[in-house]
């Protein structure tokens, strides 16, 4: 009898250029090193335990098998009340609200249900680094338009010479990660004049809307009439109730293109978890959790700037989310010569402070001397990084 070798089939990848992304190798370098992890962007404190309480009470009640596809009633319900009350958007929980496992998913499922193989969509870098290879797995051709260097503000000239006969959907972010840029009422207003003569659809990634600081209002698509009628508008409760690990999100889109996308939606995910929809649903009731949201993170934002005001970073406007950028070039140390991916090593090793290059939001790894930090952070561990910065 011949004893043959196990062999494992080739497979050709669908994404021959993605490895392991910048956020697993620096918490991973954080950890080996020590270091105050200011990179990968997560909370370090709990969420309300009146949240918590919520799970278990809705688990004992026996929530505990499969909501309706879409997501359970009550949830969509409590989104479209915000929606009217927040942006004014008259939207149907029936057909125009799905519960998503996360944002990320809900992006994704966005592009399958909308792009065809050799559609084309616009991608305003730096981006999050999911667009790209879900725009790729959906059979579509991203086309990388660069946000203005230094603001970080769109460059309405560029999108709208980058649209072409074949452009599918438009994918925008505000705030925005990494930069912490927020979009205008008159940025969006372009963008609504601009694709107002196409059929262009948007997709617009929203999880930081209630982290938007110094009296700024977040212009959600849902605000513009031209835009929420092509949009498809994702939401995040894990970035809003600091719970990044439930992965529940919302897409809220017209019907028409609800349908579409809980075609796809129903044969990806499903359903999403239940009782984690049932308190949720609950814990809406009351608005002040989100809607002191952009006080919370403001005074955290405050914190880290102000320390970050004793050393040589220079640092970037931080108008929201939960980042702040800084240009490294003129520190006192030789590596702010480095490459921001090596500099960020060199930081995690030596002082003990883990960020993230903004090259890694680029295609191309455009490096402009920037690295982005997270003040997701109890004040304590903000004020032990910023003493450790203190040394630059």
């Amino acid at each position: 009898m011949t004893t043959m070798t196990p062999l494992t089939p080739y497979l050709k990848s669908r994404l021959p250029k993605v490895g392991t992304t910048i956020f697993t190798v620096m918490s991973a370098l954080a950890a080996e090193h020590k270091a105050v992890n200011l990179g990968q962007g997560f909370p370090d404190f709990d969420c309300d335990p009146a949240l918590v309480d919520a799970v278990t009470q809705t688990m004992q009640a026996g929530h505990n098998q499969y909501p309706p596809m879409p997501g359970v009633p009550a949830l969509r319900q409590a989104m479209a009340t915000k929606m009217q009350a927040l942006y004014g958007l008259n939207c149907d929980p029936a057909t125009e609200i799905t519960v998503t496992a996360g944002a990320t998913q809900a992006i994704l499922t966005a592009l399958l249900a909308v792009v065809h193989p050799g559609d084309e969509v616009i991608v305003l870098e730096p981006c999050y680094d999911s667009y790209v290879p879900n725009i790729e797995l959906a059979g579509g051709v991203p086309v990388r338009v660069p946000l203005t260097p230094g603001t970080f503000r769109p460059d309405f000239d560029r999108i709208a010479a980058a649209m072409t006969s074949r452009t599918r959907a438009i994918l925008i972010n505000s705030p925005h990660n990494p930069s912490g840029t927020v979009w205008s009422a008159a940025d969006m207003q372009r963008l609504q004049d601009l694709l107002a003569p196409t059929d262009v659809l948007l997709i617009s990634d929203e999880v930081y809307e209630h982290m938007v600081f110094d009296g700024q209002h977040h212009q959600s698509a849902a605000r513009f009439p031209g835009l929420a009628a092509r949009a498809f508008i994702v939401s995040s409760f894990g970035k809003t109730y600091h719970v990044t690990g439930w992965k529940v999100g919302t897409v809220v889109a017209p019907a028409a293109l609800t349908a579409e996308f809980r075609k796809v939606h129903q044969f990806n995910v499903f359903t999403v978890n239940t009782p984690m929809q049932h308190a949720l649903a609950s814990y809406m009731a009351n608005p002040a959790p989100y809607l002191e949201l952009s006080d919370f993170y403001q005074r955290k934002r405050d914190l880290f700037r102000e320390g970050l005001a004793a050393t040589r970073f220079r640092m970037l406007a931080g108008e929201g989310t939960y980042f702040q950028c800084v240009d490294i070039s003129s520190l006192a140390v030789p590596e702010r010569e480095l490459p921001e991916g090596d500099f960020c090593q060199w930081l995690t090793k030596e002082i003990g402070v883990a960020a993230i290059p903004l090259s890694a939001f680029y295609g191309d790894g455009f490096d402009q001397r920037v690295v982005r930090f997270c003040f997701a952070k109890q004040d304590d561990t903000l004020r032990e990084a910023l003493k450790r910065l203190a040394r630059l």
